[in-house]
């Protein structure tokens, strides 16, 4: 693994560590999971792709997050190395919950056509 994916990994451990266990934010509850963290060549930014499960209000928890961004970047610049901190860019990711609604229908589609064969 070359030394930029093994710092995106090492981060993306790190932030769902510092999300789920250290952040304070009453906002940031639930079912929260880093999915990806991409990070530019020079490190000056880190997309962060976090899945949202079973909250309404995603956008909510995204600003929660945002708020507490000074919070994170200090945490992770105390577990990951970097030569700099990185802006932190926080993106919801869906395609979990895209996946588990794509499954739902094609279920639904097999239990209508198999009631159609009887």
């Amino acid at each position: 693994m070359q030394r930029h994916e093994r710092l995106e990994q090492d981060t993306k451990v790190a932030l769902s560590n510092i999300i789920t266990y250290e952040v304070k934010n009453p906002s940031v509850t639930g079912l929260i999971s880093v999915t990806d963290v991409k990070i530019t060549k020079d490190q000056k930014y880190a997309k962060i792709y976090v899945s949202i499960y079973g909250k309404k209000n995603k956008e909510k928890v995204i600003t929660a997050l945002k708020q507490a961004k000074g919070y994170i970047k200090s945490e992770l610049s105390k577990k990951v190395k970097f030569r700099n901190i990185p802006e932190l860019l926080f993106e919801i990711d869906d395609s979990m919950e895209y996946g588990a609604h794509m499954d739902k229908l094609i279920t639904d589609v097999i239990k209508k056509d198999n009631e159609n064969e009887n």
